[in-house]
């Protein structure tokens, strides 16, 4: 058995696509549903079964102490439950989410012997000025500009200190882009939000820039399709041996007009950007350069290209938003 916390969130869903890819329905969804529309990811996947996440903390909880709760043996546990807002002020959520419940989720894969794959991100790097290398020996170095990368950096460490690198895998997400996110409302991707704008006004709106340095919406970031995030983060599964902690990007820091231009085409009209301010409270916790190095995974086997956000935008706007589908949806 595969167990996907987060399972019915953006890049879950999308992984448990790429499994069902791969002719495997042996699956068990953690997530935490709520009043979110995220549940119409699941409708085009395949799965053996779906807790609610605090079910399953209670579940991990009473086999540490035991019980013989889980009637499969645990191959594998993918853990890309979190809280992913980048905005989030509640540190002790934040805290009690992301960093307590996976440090007990690691100890508890661990003693069954099972792969365990957890998400960390790009956030961690803060403002870049240390760079974008998924370097283990520099960890202690980063300095995240939020407390959501700062929930995921604490954890890095934590698995580093107890000596855990070796034996388990952190991705570094880059900025995911693609099918299945409607539900993330203003932590969608600008892709999405744009798709809407254009539809309702014709224009899209991007942030001005406020450094010199970088003309408005010439802030780069490196933006990955979901199907590329997933499918490296099959490449782990499917390679044991390999552990540490690795980027999961493209390699190629693009702007943001680059990115609304790619929508534009996609959706066959005329480029029309408006800049508007950035908010004051983002101003100094703003990322104006991302572009993670991709040297270690590649080197350690993985081969496949990266999309192109051309590529990448065509596919995720014609063949999802602009249909309305969600991955597993076109098959």
């Amino acid at each position: 058995m595969i167990i996907v916390t987060g399972g019915a969130g953006f890049i879950g869903s999308a992984l448990v696509w790429r499994l069902n890819q791969e002719g495997v329905e042996n699956i068990l969804i953690v997530d935490h549903l709520g009043e979110t529309e995220k549940w119409k990811n699941l409708r085009a996947l395949n799965f053996a079964d779906y807790v609610e996440k605090d079910l399953f903390m209670n579940m991990i909880t009473s086999d540490i102490e035991g019980e013989d709760v889980f009637d499969d043996e645990i191959e594998a546990v993918f853990h890309l439950g979190a809280c992913s807002s980048t905005t989030e002020k509640d540190a002790t959520y934040l805290i009690k989410n992301n960093f307590e419940y996976s440090k007990h989720l690691a100890m508890f894969v661990l003693e069954h012997d099972a792969r365990f794959i957890y998400a960390s991100s790009a956030a961690t790097y803060g403002d870049g000025s240390l760079g974008y290398n998924d370097d283990e020996e520099t960890l202690e170095t980063l300095r995240p500009l939020n407390m959501y990368g700062y929930s995921k950096q604490i954890f890095d460490l934590w698995a580093k200190r107890n000596g855990l690198l070796d034996e388990i895998v952190g991705l570094k997400f880059s900025n995911v882009y693609g099918p299945n996110e409607a539900h993330k409302n203003d932590m969608r991707s600008v892709i999405h939000k744009a798709c809407g704008q254009i539809n309702e006004s014709g224009k899209v709106n991007l942030f001005k820039s406020h450094k010199k340095e970088y003309a408005d919406g010439e802030q780069k970031r490196d933006f990955v399709y979901v199907k590329d995030a997933v499918d490296m983060a099959y490449f782990f599964y499917k390679h044991p041996d390999i552990n540490g902690i690795f980027n999961v990007g493209t390699g190629k820091a693009r702007t943001w007009n680059d990115l609304v231009k790619a929508v534009f085409d996609a959706m066959g009209k005329k480029c029309n950007i408006e800049y508007i301010d950035m908010p004051e409270s983002l101003r100094e916790k703003y990322q104006y350069f991302t572009k993670s190095n991709m040297k270690k995974i590649c080197e350690a086997g993985y081969s496949a290209p990266f999309s192109s956000i051309e590529d990448g935008i065509q596919d995720y706007v014609c063949n999802y938003i602009q249909k309305n589908n969600f991955l597993g949806d076109e098959e």
